[in-house]
C-alpha cells in the first residue's frame, strides 16, 4: 500500500525538517552541519509499500488455549501472539509477556525431552511440547507449552520461530535501513494504536513520544501532527504516522558527514571520494577491488536508492553503508575462523566455565543441564562438573552445600547434543570426581556410550609420549577428559619429596656451623608439627602409613592430553610433561603475580602447559574476578560463573567473541613465542579518542514481567567509555622495599596509572531518542609487549541516566569489545543490555581513532 505526499504536505515537511534539524543543531551543539548552507534537497521520500513477511495464521493472532507446565502448577490458558510488536503474550496475574528478542533458545521434540520428563510427562506429548529460554530482568527464564493437537504445535513453531529469525536477521545486519524502519514502524504504530482502530489521535501520538523517549514542547508537537494530518481528521493514519516518525528520525549529523565529503570532491561521492574516505578517515586496509564491491553494493540497492545512478553514492546509501556489517565497528564481525588453529593447545586461550551445572547461587542454587546447554551454545570450551557416589549411577551437585542434584548421565547426554552446535573445536570435561572405584567405572561407561569415538582415551597398551600438546585443529569434535590421575599426582609428589631430601642432605653436609644446624633443627621441628597438624605427617611412634591410591584403572585411561596434577611449583626446579595441567584459585595464581621471577615463571610454564584458573571459594553469590590479570601471565583456561552478569563476565565474552566465537583465541605472539620475554620488557603510552556524536533510540527498561517500563519523566543520557588495562599498568606493590613489578614503568612515568580510565560526557536533557553530545574523549593508557599484546585491552561503553538522585547504577545500555577489534573511523556500536543481549533498533554512533603517545 504505497502513498505519497501531496505538494502542500511535502512543502510543510520540508519547513518543519529545516526547524527541527535546526532545533536539534542548537540543542545539541551538532558540529559541522548548517542547514541554511546544505545546498541539497531535503530527504523526505513517500513511503514504499512493507516487503518483510511477519504475517501469522488469524488463530494465533486471536489466541490459542494450551497448558503451561512449571514446578508448581499445570494450567491451561490462553496464548496468543503479537508479530507486529514481536511479543508472545499469555494469561498471567503480573501480565505475561515474552519478547520475541529476548528469546535465547526454542527447544521442542527431543530437544525439550529433558524437561518432559522432569516435569512427568509421556514420550507421546515430546511432538507437542515447546520450551522457550528468555532473559527478562537480568535472568534466565523458561516457559513450558503444550499444545492441545500436534497441527496447533505445528501452528506455533512455526510462527515462533519465522518471528524469531526476522529479529535476530535485524540484529546481525543493521544496515538493512529499509528493513528495520519498517519493522519498527510497525511495532510502535501497534503499540500506539490502543483502540486498534487503525487510527492515533493526538493523545495517542503524545503517548508514543513519550514511549520514544522524546521530549517536544506541546506547541510543536501539535504543529507537526497538524501538518502530518493532511486531510484534517484529527488522527493519523498509517501513511501519515510513517511520515511523521521520519521527521522524528533524521540524521543531521549523518547529513553534514555526507555533505562535507561531497564538498571535498566537487560535490560527487563517486568512488574515489568513498575510497578517500575509507583510507583516510577509516583506516581501511582494504584493496581498490574490494572498496569498489563494497562501493557498488551500496550505490545498487533499490530499497535505499532506487533514482540514483550506480556511479554515485546517495544520502541514503551512505547511511545504509554507516550501518551495514561493511563499517561494522567490530573487526571480527563476519565471524569467520581466521587465526591458525594448527598451533600446540597451550598457545590458546579457551572458553571455561567455572560450577557450569549452578544456575543461581553457589551454596543453594540449582544443578542443572540448563548450565551447560547455555555454555556450550555460547561456545564455551571448559565446562566443570563436580561427581559425587548416586544411589545407583554418579550425580552432580556443589558438595557440602544445599544444591540441588542432577544425573551425571543427564549431563553427559546434554553435552554429546550441544558440545559442537556453534564450534567444532573440543571441549574439555573439568571433573572433580569424589566416587568411590566402583561408581567411577560407571562413570567411565557413561561416558563412553554418550560421547562413542569421540572421547580421547589410550588402549591397553603404553601410554605415547607426548613432546607437545596436540592443536585445536587436529583434535576437532573431541572431548578430553580433564581430572586429577592420582597416580601421577603420586609419581610427582616422590618425586618432589626426592628432590627436597637431596636438597635437604646437601644443605646439611654443607653446613660447617653449629648455630646453623641447631637453626635448622628448630625449622624443622616447626615444619614437622605444621604437618602433622595438617594431616601431612605421623605423629611421633606411629607407622607412616602408605596411602591407596583410590582411582579406577578405566578413569586413568581417559586422562590423555589434559592429565589433572597438583601444582609443586613452576620454574627450572619443578618439572611437568606437556600433558600435566593443574588448577589454581585465583587468590594462589594471584601469588605468582606478584613478584617478576614467580610472573614470569608462570609465563614460561603456560607455553607448553594448560593452567587452569578458578574463583575463590568465598564467592558463593557466583561474581568473578577479572580474567584479564591472567590471561597477561599466559593462562588459558580461566573459568568464569557464566550465572553471573557482573564484569568479569562480560570481558570474558567480549574475548571469545573473536575467532568467529569458536571458544579458542590465540594467545598474542610474546606470550608463545619468546621463552626469554624480551618482547614484554617493552612498553608503550596511547590514547585512545573517541568522539562520542549520538545515540538513536535508547531503550527503555523493562520489568519482570516483560513490559516496558514508561515514567513520566525523559532520560537525561550521557556515555560513559572505560578502558580495562591488565595490571601492566601499575606495580602491585605500596612500598619500595617490595620487589619491582614484572614489567617496567613507562618512561617519564612517574605515578601509577589505574586500571581503569574512564571518561564522561555531558549530560542530554530530556531525550532518549535521538541525543547528541559530539564530544571527545582522551582515554591515555599503558601497554607492554607490542601491537598484538592490545588484544588483552578492552573498552567499554556505558550509556546512563542522570537522575534527581545522581547516576542510574545500570546503564541504560552498553557495548564492550577488545580494543584490537575496535575499527577506527566513523562507527554504530549494536547496544545491549547488562546480559549482552542486543536491543534491536539501539545504536552508539562514534567515532574512534588512535595515538601513540
Amino acid at each position: 500500500m504505497a502513498h505519497s505526499l501531496s505538494t502542500g504536505l511535502d512543502k510543510g515537511f520540508r519547513e518543519l525538517r529545516t526547524k527541527l534539524s535546526a532545533d536539534l543543531t542548537a540543542k545539541n551543539r551538532t558540529a559541522g552541519y548548517d542547514p541554511e548552507a546544505d545546498t541539497r534537497q531535503p530527504r523526505f521520500p513517500p513511503a514504499r509499500s512493507e516487503s518483510i513477511d511477519t504475517s501469522v495464521p488469524d488463530i494465533l493472532l486471536k489466541g490459542t488455549r494450551m497448558t503451561k507446565i512449571s514446578e508448581k502448577k499445570k494450567k491451561q490458558i490462553f496464548f496468543r501472539l503479537e508479530p507486529d510488536e514481536g511479543q508472545i503474550i499469555y494469561e498471567s496475574r503480573k501480565g505475561g509477556i515474552v519478547p520475541i528478542e529476548t528469546i535465547k533458545e526454542i527447544r521442542t521434540g527431543s530437544d525439550a525431552t529433558y524437561y518432559r520428563t522432569q516435569f512427568g510427562y509421556p514420550w507421546s506429548a515430546e511432538s507437542r511440547w515447546i520450551t522457550i529460554i528468555y532473559i527478562l530482568e537480568g535472568e534466565y527464564k523458561t516457559l513450558h507449552i503444550l499444545a492441545e493437537t500436534e497441527e496447533t504445535f505445528e501452528l506455533w513453531n512455526s510462527a515462533i520461530h519465522k518471528l524469531y529469525a526476522v529479529r535476530q536477521g535485524l540484529k546481525t545486519a543493521l544496515g538493512k535501513v529499509g528493513t528495520r524502519q519498517r519493522v519498527w514502524e510497525r511495532q510502535y504504530w501497534k503499540g500506539a494504536d490502543k483502540e486498534g482502530d487503525q487510527k492515533l489521535d493526538f493523545a495517542n501520538v503524545e503517548s508514543l513520544c513519550k514511549r520514544l523517549n522524546v521530549n517536544m514542547p506541546a506547541e510543536e508537537l501539535k504543529r507537526l501532527f497538524s501538518i502530518a494530518d493532511s486531510q484534517k481528521r484529527g488522527y493519523l493514519d498509517f501513511a501519515e504516522f510513517q511520515n511523521f516518525v521520519k521527521v522524528l528520525k533524521e540524521r543531521p549529523e549523518i547529513d553534514g558527514l555526507y555533505g562535507r565529503i561531497c564538498a571535498q570532491h566537487h560535490g560527487k561521492f563517486d568512488i574515489v571520494a568513498f575510497q578517500t574516505f575509507m583510507r583516510e578517515t577509516q583506516k581501511s586496509n582494504l584493496s581498490d577491488e574490494e572498496l569498489q564491491v563494497i562501493f557498488l553494493r551500496h550505490t545498487s540497492d533499490e530499497e535505499t536508492n532506487p533514482n540514483t545512478p550506480p556511479d554515485f553514492m546517495s544520502l541514503d546509501g551512505f547511511s545504509n553503508f554507516l550501518l551495514s556489517p561493511d563499517n561494522a565497528a567490530f573487526s571480527d564481525a563476519h565471524g569467520a575462523i581466521w587465526q591458525d588453529m594448527t598451533h600446540p593447545i597451550s598457545h590458546y586461550y579457551i572458553s571455561a566455565s567455572h560450577n557450569t551445572y549452578l544456575v543461581g547461587h553457589q551454596l543453594m542454587g540449582v544443578s542443572t543441564i540448563e548450565g551447560y546447554i547455555r555454555a556450550l551454545l555460547h561456545s564455551c570450551r571448559s565446562v566443570e562438573l563436580d561427581v559425587y557416589d548416586g544411589d545407583e549411577e554418579p550425580v552432580i551437585y556443589h558438595g557440602k552445600t544445599l544444591t540441588k542434584k542432577v544425573a551425571f548421565r543427564e549431563v553427559c547426554h546434554a553435552i554429546a547434543k550441544y558440545a559442537f552446535v556453534a564450534s567444532p573445536y573440543p571441549v574439555i570435561i573439568s571433573a572433580e570426581v569424589h566416587c568411590g572405584v566402583g561408581q567411577q567405572e560407571v562413570l567411565v561407561q557413561i561416558m563412553k556410550e554418550e560421547f562413542g569415538s569421540a572421547l580421547i582415551s589410550v588402549g591397553d597398551g603404553d601410554r605415547p609420549k607426548i613432546d607437545v600438546l596436540p592443536s585445536p585443529e587436529a583434535l576437532k569434535g573431541k572431548f578430553l577428559l580433564k581430572a586429577k590421575n592420582l597416580y601421577v599426582v603420586a609419581q610427582l609428589a616422590a618425586a618432589q619429596a626426592e628432590r627436597l631430601r637431596v636438597v635437604d642432605a646437601e644443605f646439611t653436609s654443607s653446613s660447617s656451623s653449629e648455630d646453623e644446624a641447631e637453626k635448622k633443627g628448630v625449622m624443622g621441628d616447626i615444619k614437622s608439627k605444621w604437618r602433622r597438624a595438617r594431616g601431612k605427617e605421623p605423629s611421633p611412634g606411629e607407622p607412616e602409613a602408605k596411602p591407596k591410591v583410590k582411582m579406577s584403572m578405566a578413569l586413568a585411561s581417559l586422562l590423555v592430553y589434559t592429565v589433572g596434577v597438583k601444582c609443586h611449583g613452576i620454574g627450572k626446579d619443578s618439572q611437568y610433561a606437556p600433558e600435566h595441567i593443574f588448577s589454581l584459585s585465583e587468590n594462589s595464581a594471584g601469588k605468582f603475580l606478584k613478584a617478576e621471577d614467580t610472573m614470569k615463571d608462570l609465563i614460561r610454564h603456560n607455553m607448553t602447559n594448560l593452567v587452569r584458573i578458578y574463583p575463590k571459594g568465598t564467592r558463593v553469590d557466583s561474581s568473578n574476578y577479572d580474567p584479564q590479570k591472567f590471561w597477561a601471565a599466559g593462562a588459558q583456561v580461566v573459568a568464569i560463573n557464566w550465572q553471573t552478569f557482573d564484569s568479569g563476565y562480560m570481558i570474558n565474552q567480549a574475548m571469545f567473541q573473536r575467532n568467529g566465537k569458536s571458544g579458542f583465541v590465540l594467545k598474542p605472539r610474546a606470550l608463545w613465542e619468546d621463552p626469554a620475554l624480551q618482547t614484554l620488557s617493552v612498553r608503550t603510552t596511547h590514547s585512545l579518542d573517541i568522539t562520542v556524536i549520538s545515540a538513536q533510540q535508547l531503550p527503555r527498561p523493562r520489568n519482570g514481567s516483560g513490559q516496558e517500563i514508561i515514567e513520566k519523566s525523559i532520560v537525561d543520557p550521557f556515555v560513559e567509555v572505560t578502558v580495562h588495562v591488565p595490571e601492566w599498568t601499575r606495580s602491585p606493590y605500596s612500598t619500595s622495599s617490595r620487589p619491582p613489578s614484572p614489567f617496567p614503568a613507562a618512561p617519564g612515568s612517574t605515578t601509577t596509572p589505574p586500571l581503569l580510565i574512564s571518561k564522561k560526557t555531558r549530560v542530554v536533557k530530556d531525550n532518549g531518542f535521538n541525543p547528541v553530545w559530539n564530544q571527545e574523549l582522551n582515554l591515555s593508557y599503558d601497554s607492554v609487549g607490542g601491537e598484538s599484546m592490545k588484544e588483552l585491552i578492552f573498552v567499554q561503553f556505558n550509556v546512563r541516566q542522570k537522575g534527581k538522585d545522581g547516576e542510574s547504577d545500570i546503564p541504560l545500555a552498553m557495548y564492550i569489545t577488545s580494543l584490537a577489534c575496535l575499527n577506527m573511523g566513523f562507527r554504530h556500536l549494536p547496544l545491549h543490555d547488562m546480559q549482552l543481549s542486543q536491543h534491536l533498533f539501539s545504536t552508539l554512533y562514534v567515532h574512534v581513532a588512535s595515538r601513540d603517545l
